[in-house]
Protein backbone atom coordinates (compact mmCIF):
# COMPACT_ATOMS: atom_id res chain seq x y z
CA UNK A 1 0.00 0.00 0.00
CA UNK A 2 2.53 2.72 0.82
CA UNK A 3 4.01 2.01 -2.59
CA UNK A 4 0.92 2.20 -4.85
CA UNK A 5 0.37 5.79 -2.78
CA UNK A 6 4.49 6.80 -3.10
CA UNK A 7 3.39 5.93 -7.16
CA UNK A 8 0.42 8.20 -7.26
CA UNK A 9 1.43 10.77 -5.17
CA UNK A 10 4.88 10.78 -7.88
CA UNK A 11 2.29 11.01 -10.58
CA UNK A 12 0.39 14.10 -9.25
CA UNK A 13 3.74 15.63 -8.68
CA UNK A 14 4.23 14.58 -12.22
CA UNK A 15 0.74 15.96 -13.53
CA UNK A 16 1.25 19.15 -11.71
CA UNK A 17 4.34 20.12 -13.81
CA UNK A 18 3.14 19.33 -16.79
CA UNK A 19 -0.40 20.47 -16.59
CA UNK A 20 -1.08 23.73 -19.32
CA UNK A 21 -1.85 27.17 -18.57
CA UNK A 22 -5.00 27.60 -16.89
CA UNK A 23 -6.46 30.70 -17.75
CA UNK A 24 -5.30 32.45 -14.71
CA UNK A 25 -3.77 35.36 -13.91
CA UNK A 26 0.21 34.80 -13.03
CA UNK A 27 1.68 36.70 -10.42
CA UNK A 28 5.70 36.83 -10.66
CA UNK A 29 6.40 33.88 -8.98
CA UNK A 30 3.80 31.91 -10.53
CA UNK A 31 4.76 34.06 -13.99
CA UNK A 32 8.49 32.59 -13.28
CA UNK A 33 7.15 28.86 -12.65
CA UNK A 34 5.53 28.73 -16.29
CA UNK A 35 8.18 30.33 -18.01
CA UNK A 36 10.52 27.25 -16.86
CA UNK A 37 7.61 24.41 -16.94
CA UNK A 38 7.62 25.56 -20.74
CA UNK A 39 11.35 24.95 -20.81
CA UNK A 40 11.15 21.82 -19.14
CA UNK A 41 9.02 20.43 -21.43
CA UNK A 42 10.58 21.54 -24.68
CA UNK A 43 14.15 22.08 -23.85
CA UNK A 44 15.35 21.33 -28.08
CA UNK A 45 13.89 24.58 -28.78
CA UNK A 46 13.45 26.83 -25.76
CA UNK A 47 15.53 28.95 -23.27
CA UNK A 48 14.97 30.99 -20.50
CA UNK A 49 17.12 33.84 -20.27
CA UNK A 50 16.91 37.02 -18.03
CA UNK A 51 17.60 40.37 -19.48
CA UNK A 52 18.07 42.44 -16.12
CA UNK A 53 15.76 43.52 -13.33
CA UNK A 54 13.16 45.83 -12.05
CA UNK A 55 13.46 48.27 -9.49
CA UNK A 56 12.27 46.12 -6.85
CA UNK A 57 14.78 43.23 -7.93
CA UNK A 58 12.33 40.87 -9.85
CA UNK A 59 14.01 39.34 -12.82
CA UNK A 60 12.82 40.37 -16.64
CA UNK A 61 12.76 36.94 -18.01
CA UNK A 62 12.70 36.24 -21.64
CA UNK A 63 11.28 33.03 -23.11
CA UNK A 64 13.60 31.83 -26.25
CA UNK A 65 11.98 29.89 -29.26
CA UNK A 66 14.39 28.25 -31.87
CA UNK A 67 15.54 25.13 -32.95
CA UNK A 68 19.51 26.22 -31.99
CA UNK A 69 18.54 28.11 -28.51
CA UNK A 70 20.75 30.88 -27.13
CA UNK A 71 22.79 30.84 -30.89
CA UNK A 72 21.88 33.66 -33.91
CA UNK A 73 21.95 31.48 -37.32
CA UNK A 74 22.87 33.21 -40.66
CA UNK A 75 19.72 34.58 -42.51
CA UNK A 76 17.06 33.84 -39.33
CA UNK A 77 15.50 36.60 -38.26
CA UNK A 78 14.87 37.62 -34.52
CA UNK A 79 11.28 39.18 -33.53
CA UNK A 80 10.11 39.60 -30.49
CA UNK A 81 7.27 40.29 -27.90
CA UNK A 82 7.12 42.49 -24.79
CA UNK A 83 3.92 42.58 -23.06
CA UNK A 84 2.92 44.32 -19.57
CA UNK A 85 5.22 47.69 -19.72
CA UNK A 86 2.17 48.93 -18.05
CA UNK A 87 1.51 46.84 -14.88
CA UNK A 88 -2.08 47.20 -14.39
CA UNK A 89 -2.56 45.72 -18.39
CA UNK A 90 -2.30 42.33 -17.80
CA UNK A 91 -3.57 41.22 -20.88
CA UNK A 92 -0.86 40.85 -23.14
CA UNK A 93 0.82 39.14 -19.99
CA UNK A 94 -1.58 36.26 -19.55
CA UNK A 95 -1.68 36.05 -23.75
CA UNK A 96 2.32 35.36 -23.43
CA UNK A 97 2.40 32.62 -21.13
CA UNK A 98 -0.10 31.23 -23.06
CA UNK A 99 1.46 31.46 -27.21
CA UNK A 100 4.38 29.97 -25.13
CA UNK A 101 2.47 26.95 -24.22
CA UNK A 102 0.80 26.43 -27.67
CA UNK A 103 4.47 27.00 -29.08
CA UNK A 104 5.61 24.21 -27.36
CA UNK A 105 2.77 21.91 -27.34
CA UNK A 106 2.21 22.33 -31.25
CA UNK A 107 5.80 21.69 -31.67
CA UNK A 108 5.73 18.28 -29.91
CA UNK A 109 2.50 17.54 -31.71
CA UNK A 110 4.04 18.07 -34.99
CA UNK A 111 2.23 21.18 -36.12
CA UNK A 112 3.99 22.15 -39.58
CA UNK A 113 2.97 25.89 -39.31
CA UNK A 114 4.69 25.92 -35.90
CA UNK A 115 7.63 23.48 -36.42
CA UNK A 116 8.62 25.93 -39.62
CA UNK A 117 8.58 29.28 -37.78
CA UNK A 118 10.25 27.82 -34.97
CA UNK A 119 13.25 25.93 -37.04
CA UNK A 120 13.17 29.52 -39.52
CA UNK A 121 12.79 32.21 -36.82
CA UNK A 122 14.51 33.05 -33.82
CA UNK A 123 11.36 34.25 -31.02
CA UNK A 124 11.89 36.07 -28.39
CA UNK A 125 8.84 36.61 -25.32
CA UNK A 126 9.01 39.08 -22.53
CA UNK A 127 6.03 38.11 -20.81
CA UNK A 128 6.27 41.32 -18.20
CA UNK A 129 8.81 44.43 -18.48
CA UNK A 130 6.80 45.58 -15.60
CA UNK A 131 6.91 43.20 -13.12
CA UNK A 132 6.89 45.88 -9.87
CA UNK A 133 3.64 47.59 -11.28
CA UNK A 134 2.02 44.51 -12.27
CA UNK A 135 2.52 43.38 -8.75
CA UNK A 136 0.91 46.33 -6.87
CA UNK A 137 -2.03 46.50 -9.79
CA UNK A 138 -2.61 42.28 -9.17
CA UNK A 139 -2.43 43.04 -5.11
CA UNK A 140 -6.07 44.80 -5.38
CA UNK A 141 -7.95 42.06 -6.54
CA UNK A 142 -10.41 41.78 -8.88
CA UNK A 143 -12.67 44.09 -8.09
CA UNK A 144 -11.05 47.00 -6.66
CA UNK A 145 -9.08 47.94 -9.54
CA UNK A 146 -8.23 51.37 -9.96
CA UNK A 147 -7.71 52.81 -14.12
CA UNK A 148 -4.26 53.90 -13.52
CA UNK A 149 -2.66 51.91 -10.16
CA UNK A 150 0.40 49.80 -11.46
CA UNK A 151 0.43 51.48 -14.57
CA UNK A 152 4.17 52.63 -13.24
CA UNK A 153 6.86 51.13 -12.06
CA UNK A 154 8.29 50.93 -9.04
CA UNK A 155 9.93 54.57 -9.18
CA UNK A 156 6.20 56.08 -10.95
CA UNK A 157 7.79 56.18 -14.00
CA UNK A 158 5.72 55.69 -17.39
CA UNK A 159 7.99 53.44 -19.00
CA UNK A 160 6.31 53.48 -22.83
CA UNK A 161 7.30 57.67 -21.92
CA UNK A 162 10.50 56.86 -20.58
CA UNK A 163 13.02 56.28 -23.97
CA UNK A 164 15.51 58.41 -25.18
CA UNK A 165 13.33 61.27 -27.73
CA UNK A 166 15.18 60.75 -30.87
CA UNK A 167 12.02 61.87 -32.76
CA UNK A 168 13.54 65.46 -32.39
CA UNK A 169 16.50 64.77 -34.09
CA UNK A 170 14.84 62.62 -37.13
CA UNK A 171 12.29 65.38 -38.00
CA UNK A 172 15.24 67.82 -38.27
CA UNK A 173 16.98 65.18 -40.01
CA UNK A 174 14.06 65.00 -42.43
CA UNK A 175 14.69 68.57 -43.29
CA UNK A 176 18.11 69.70 -42.69
CA UNK A 177 20.01 66.23 -44.10
CA UNK A 178 21.27 63.28 -41.69
CA UNK A 179 21.31 59.96 -40.55
CA UNK A 180 17.76 58.43 -41.26
CA UNK A 181 18.45 55.49 -39.01
CA UNK A 182 20.08 54.17 -35.90
CA UNK A 183 20.56 57.85 -34.48
CA UNK A 184 22.64 57.81 -31.55
CA UNK A 185 21.63 58.08 -27.70
CA UNK A 186 22.71 60.80 -25.96
CA UNK A 187 26.10 60.39 -24.05
CA UNK A 188 23.61 60.65 -20.77
CA UNK A 189 21.08 58.32 -21.96
CA UNK A 190 21.80 56.01 -19.22
CA UNK A 191 21.20 57.89 -15.65
CA UNK A 192 18.19 59.33 -18.11
CA UNK A 193 16.05 55.84 -18.22
CA UNK A 194 14.55 53.39 -15.49
CA UNK A 195 16.01 50.32 -14.91
CA UNK A 196 13.53 48.66 -16.71
CA UNK A 197 14.34 50.67 -19.58
CA UNK A 198 18.06 50.13 -19.62
CA UNK A 199 17.80 46.53 -19.79
CA UNK A 200 15.44 46.89 -22.64
CA UNK A 201 17.66 49.20 -24.42
CA UNK A 202 21.09 46.33 -23.70
CA UNK A 203 18.71 43.84 -24.93
CA UNK A 204 17.86 45.59 -28.28
CA UNK A 205 21.93 46.12 -28.66
CA UNK A 206 22.18 42.25 -27.88
CA UNK A 207 20.04 41.05 -31.05
CA UNK A 208 19.03 42.66 -34.33
CA UNK A 209 15.70 42.23 -34.41
CA UNK A 210 13.36 42.70 -37.19
CA UNK A 211 10.27 42.75 -35.85
CA UNK A 212 8.51 42.98 -32.81
CA UNK A 213 5.08 44.61 -31.02
CA UNK A 214 4.35 45.75 -27.73
CA UNK A 215 1.14 44.48 -26.18
CA UNK A 216 -1.18 46.75 -23.99
CA UNK A 217 -4.75 47.62 -23.00
CA UNK A 218 -7.25 49.78 -22.35
CA UNK A 219 -8.76 50.07 -26.32
CA UNK A 220 -8.86 47.65 -29.01
CA UNK A 221 -6.65 48.29 -31.87
CA UNK A 222 -3.18 47.98 -33.29
CA UNK A 223 -1.05 51.12 -33.66
CA UNK A 224 1.85 51.49 -35.56
CA UNK A 225 4.23 54.72 -35.54
CA UNK A 226 4.94 57.59 -35.83
CA UNK A 227 3.76 57.97 -31.97
CA UNK A 228 4.71 61.51 -31.76
CA UNK A 229 3.57 64.32 -33.73
CA UNK A 230 5.51 66.19 -36.00
CA UNK A 231 3.82 69.82 -35.01
CA UNK A 232 4.80 71.87 -32.51
CA UNK A 233 2.95 72.20 -29.35
CA UNK A 234 0.63 74.53 -28.79
CA UNK A 235 0.89 75.47 -24.65
CA UNK A 236 2.73 72.53 -23.83
CA UNK A 237 0.04 70.12 -25.72
CA UNK A 238 0.97 67.99 -28.71
CA UNK A 239 -2.02 68.19 -31.03
CA UNK A 240 -2.86 65.09 -32.88
CA UNK A 241 -1.62 64.91 -36.50
CA UNK A 242 -0.79 61.93 -38.95
CA UNK A 243 2.69 61.52 -38.86
CA UNK A 244 4.10 58.91 -41.11
CA UNK A 245 7.30 57.39 -41.09
CA UNK A 246 8.67 56.36 -44.27
CA UNK A 247 7.70 52.97 -44.18
CA UNK A 248 4.07 53.67 -43.17
CA UNK A 249 2.61 51.04 -46.13
CA UNK A 250 4.56 48.73 -44.60
CA UNK A 251 3.50 50.00 -41.14
CA UNK A 252 -0.01 49.82 -42.14
CA UNK A 253 0.16 46.31 -43.69
CA UNK A 254 1.95 44.82 -40.40
CA UNK A 255 -1.05 46.47 -38.13
CA UNK A 256 -3.33 45.28 -40.94
CA UNK A 257 -2.36 41.21 -40.78
CA UNK A 258 -3.02 41.27 -36.54
CA UNK A 259 -6.39 43.04 -36.97
CA UNK A 260 -7.98 40.72 -39.52
CA UNK A 261 -6.44 38.16 -37.79
CA UNK A 262 -7.84 38.80 -34.29
CA UNK A 263 -11.73 38.00 -34.04
CA UNK A 264 -13.07 41.22 -33.82
CA UNK A 265 -10.52 44.00 -33.81
CA UNK A 266 -10.60 44.62 -37.35
CA UNK A 267 -14.46 45.52 -37.26
CA UNK A 268 -13.37 49.01 -35.72
CA UNK A 269 -16.02 49.52 -32.78
CA UNK A 270 -14.74 48.64 -29.90
CA UNK A 271 -14.44 50.44 -26.08
CA UNK A 272 -16.84 53.13 -27.40
CA UNK A 273 -14.53 54.20 -30.79
CA UNK A 274 -13.95 53.37 -34.15
CA UNK A 275 -10.87 52.70 -36.08
CA UNK A 276 -11.25 51.69 -39.32
CA UNK A 277 -9.69 48.09 -40.46
CA UNK A 278 -9.12 48.04 -36.41
CA UNK A 279 -5.62 50.29 -37.05
CA UNK A 280 -4.61 53.62 -36.24
CA UNK A 281 -1.36 56.07 -36.54
CA UNK A 282 -0.04 56.57 -33.26
CA UNK A 283 0.09 60.47 -33.84
CA UNK A 284 -2.91 60.63 -34.85
CA UNK A 285 -4.48 58.94 -32.05
CA UNK A 286 -2.51 60.95 -29.54
CA UNK A 287 1.00 62.34 -29.82
CA UNK A 288 3.24 60.24 -27.04
CA UNK A 289 6.71 61.06 -26.44
CA UNK A 290 9.39 59.06 -25.84
CA UNK A 291 7.97 55.61 -26.35
CA UNK A 292 9.10 52.29 -27.35
CA UNK A 293 7.40 51.84 -30.81
CA UNK A 294 9.10 55.19 -32.23
CA UNK A 295 12.53 54.04 -30.79
CA UNK A 296 12.49 50.72 -32.18
CA UNK A 297 12.34 52.07 -35.57
CA UNK A 298 14.89 54.79 -35.18
CA UNK A 299 17.72 53.03 -33.45
CA UNK A 300 17.54 49.45 -34.15
CA UNK A 301 16.70 47.60 -37.25
CA UNK A 302 13.46 46.89 -35.55
CA UNK A 303 9.88 47.30 -36.80
CA UNK A 304 8.09 47.95 -33.94
CA UNK A 305 3.90 48.50 -33.55
CA UNK A 306 1.85 48.25 -30.59
CA UNK A 307 -1.46 46.03 -30.15
CA UNK A 308 -3.63 47.39 -27.28
CA UNK A 309 -6.02 43.94 -26.84
CA UNK A 310 -8.54 44.50 -24.68
CA UNK A 311 -11.23 47.66 -23.00
CA UNK A 312 -10.44 45.91 -20.36
CA UNK A 313 -6.95 46.79 -18.58
CA UNK A 314 -6.82 43.97 -16.41
CA UNK A 315 -9.78 42.14 -17.59
CA UNK A 316 -11.37 39.07 -15.22
CA UNK A 317 -9.85 35.50 -15.44
CA UNK A 318 -13.28 34.46 -17.13
CA UNK A 319 -12.12 36.22 -20.44
CA UNK A 320 -8.95 34.75 -20.61
CA UNK A 321 -10.03 32.02 -22.58
CA UNK A 322 -12.32 34.31 -24.98
CA UNK A 323 -9.17 36.37 -25.51
CA UNK A 324 -6.60 34.09 -25.85
CA UNK A 325 -8.87 32.57 -28.61
CA UNK A 326 -9.71 35.94 -30.12
CA UNK A 327 -6.04 36.48 -30.32
CA UNK A 328 -3.76 33.34 -30.76
CA UNK A 329 -4.13 33.34 -34.55
CA UNK A 330 -3.31 36.86 -35.10
CA UNK A 331 0.07 36.74 -33.22
CA UNK A 332 0.88 33.78 -34.94
CA UNK A 333 0.41 35.10 -38.57
CA UNK A 334 2.14 38.50 -36.89
CA UNK A 335 5.67 36.53 -36.20
CA UNK A 336 5.08 34.95 -39.87
CA UNK A 337 4.94 38.39 -41.16
CA UNK A 338 8.94 38.77 -40.36
CA UNK A 339 9.25 36.74 -43.33
CA UNK A 340 8.99 38.89 -46.23
CA UNK A 341 10.61 41.46 -48.19
CA UNK A 342 14.34 40.78 -48.76
CA UNK A 343 17.15 39.35 -46.62
CA UNK A 344 20.66 38.36 -47.38
CA UNK A 345 24.70 38.43 -46.77
CA UNK A 346 26.89 41.47 -46.84
CA UNK A 347 30.15 40.02 -47.67
CA UNK A 348 33.83 41.23 -49.45
CA UNK A 349 35.60 40.14 -52.06
CA UNK A 350 37.20 37.16 -49.62
CA UNK A 351 33.75 36.38 -48.82
CA UNK A 352 34.43 37.50 -45.06
CA UNK A 353 30.93 38.79 -43.09
CA UNK A 354 30.68 42.89 -43.13
CA UNK A 355 29.37 43.91 -40.14
CA UNK A 356 27.05 47.30 -40.26
CA UNK A 357 26.87 47.53 -43.92
CA UNK A 358 23.80 50.21 -44.76
CA UNK A 359 21.60 48.93 -47.03
CA UNK A 360 19.30 51.48 -48.81
CA UNK A 361 15.99 51.61 -50.78
CA UNK A 362 15.59 53.75 -53.15
CA UNK A 363 12.43 55.61 -52.32
CA UNK A 364 12.29 54.83 -49.22
CA UNK A 365 14.40 56.99 -46.86
CA UNK A 366 15.09 54.65 -44.17
CA UNK A 367 18.32 52.53 -44.00
CA UNK A 368 18.72 49.19 -42.19
CA UNK A 369 22.40 47.57 -41.27
CA UNK A 370 23.54 44.13 -41.37
CA UNK A 371 24.26 42.61 -38.18
CA UNK A 372 27.21 41.07 -36.37
CA UNK A 373 27.39 38.04 -38.60
CA UNK A 374 26.84 40.15 -42.22
CA UNK A 375 23.50 38.88 -42.31
CA UNK A 376 20.60 41.50 -43.53
CA UNK A 377 16.84 41.71 -42.90
CA UNK A 378 14.67 44.73 -45.27
CA UNK A 379 11.02 44.12 -44.24
CA UNK A 380 9.28 45.06 -47.91
CA UNK A 381 5.88 45.24 -49.58
CA UNK A 382 5.58 43.05 -53.12
CA UNK A 383 7.25 45.39 -55.74
CA UNK A 384 10.02 46.61 -57.52
CA UNK A 385 13.20 47.81 -55.76
CA UNK A 386 16.61 49.13 -56.36
CA UNK A 387 18.46 47.90 -53.29
CA UNK A 388 22.44 49.52 -52.80
CA UNK A 389 24.80 48.05 -50.12
CA UNK A 390 27.50 50.21 -48.85
CA UNK A 391 30.26 49.82 -46.30
CA UNK A 392 33.26 52.77 -45.37
CA UNK A 393 36.21 51.42 -47.65
CA UNK A 394 34.27 49.54 -50.41
CA UNK A 395 32.94 50.09 -53.42
CA UNK A 396 28.76 50.50 -52.95
CA UNK A 397 26.55 47.51 -55.16
CA UNK A 398 23.44 48.54 -56.37
CA UNK A 399 20.83 45.95 -57.36
CA UNK A 400 17.57 45.72 -58.62
CA UNK A 401 14.95 43.20 -56.78
CA UNK A 402 11.51 41.85 -57.34
CA UNK A 403 9.77 41.03 -53.77
CA UNK A 404 6.86 38.55 -54.43
CA UNK A 405 4.10 38.39 -51.13
CA UNK A 406 5.42 35.05 -50.02
CA UNK A 407 9.05 33.89 -48.65
CA UNK A 408 11.53 37.03 -48.76
CA UNK A 409 13.70 37.56 -51.88
CA UNK A 410 17.57 36.37 -51.37
CA UNK A 411 19.73 38.81 -52.55
CA UNK A 412 23.72 38.67 -51.46
CA UNK A 413 26.02 41.84 -51.59
CA UNK A 414 29.87 41.25 -52.49
CA UNK A 415 31.78 44.62 -52.13
CA UNK A 416 35.26 45.29 -53.30
CA UNK A 417 37.46 47.55 -51.49
CA UNK A 418 37.98 50.92 -52.53
CA UNK A 419 40.92 51.33 -54.99
CA UNK A 420 42.63 54.82 -53.72
CA UNK A 421 42.00 57.94 -56.40
CA UNK A 422 45.31 58.24 -58.47
CA UNK A 423 46.23 61.55 -60.26
CA UNK A 424 45.26 62.45 -64.05
CA UNK A 425 49.20 60.69 -64.92
CA UNK A 426 48.12 57.65 -63.13
CA UNK A 427 50.55 57.79 -60.13
CA UNK A 428 49.29 58.50 -56.60
CA UNK A 429 49.63 62.47 -55.34
CA UNK A 430 52.82 62.72 -54.48
CA UNK A 431 54.05 63.24 -50.41
CA UNK A 432 56.51 65.88 -51.30
CA UNK A 433 54.13 68.87 -49.81
CA UNK A 434 54.55 67.46 -46.25
CA UNK A 435 52.02 65.43 -44.20
CA UNK A 436 49.95 68.10 -43.39
CA UNK A 437 49.86 69.87 -46.64
CA UNK A 438 46.63 70.15 -48.62
CA UNK A 439 46.32 69.20 -52.03
CA UNK A 440 44.70 71.54 -54.20
CA UNK A 441 40.99 70.10 -55.64
CA UNK A 442 40.79 69.64 -59.38
CA UNK A 443 37.58 72.06 -59.61
CA UNK A 444 39.50 74.46 -57.23
CA UNK A 445 42.80 74.46 -59.86
CA UNK A 446 40.54 75.23 -62.47
CA UNK A 447 38.30 77.99 -61.27
CA UNK A 448 42.21 79.61 -60.19
CA UNK A 449 42.95 78.68 -63.97
CA UNK A 450 39.53 80.98 -65.00
CA UNK A 451 40.58 83.24 -62.94
CA UNK A 452 43.97 83.91 -64.29
CA UNK A 453 42.52 83.94 -67.68
CA UNK A 454 40.37 86.78 -66.88
CA UNK A 455 42.84 88.90 -65.19
CA UNK A 456 45.20 88.22 -68.75
CA UNK A 457 42.12 89.31 -70.63
CA UNK A 458 41.57 88.36 -73.68
CA UNK A 459 44.58 86.32 -76.46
Amino acid sequence: MPDLLSVFLHLLLLFKLVAPVTFRHHRYDDLVRTLYKVQNECPSVTRVYSIGRSVEGRHLYVLEFSDHPGIHEPLEPEVKYVANMHGNEALGRELMLQLSEFLCEEFQNRNQRVVRLIQDTRIHILPSMNPDGYEVAAAQGPNKLGYLVGRNNANGVDLNRNFPDLNTYIYYNEKSGGPNHHLPLPDNWKSQVEPETRAVIRWMHSFNFVLSANLHGGAVVANYPYDRSFQHPVRGVRRPANTPTPDDKLFQKLAKVYSYAHGWMYQGWNCGDYFPDGIINGASWYSLSKGMQDFNYLHTNCFDITLELSCNKFPPQEELQREWLGNREALIQFLEEVHQGIKGMVLDENHNNLANAVISVSGINHDVTSGDHGDYFRLLLPGTYTVTAKAPGFDPQTETVTVGPAEPTLVNFYLKRSIPQVSSVGRAPSRRHGAGAKVQPQAARKKEMEMRQLRRGPA
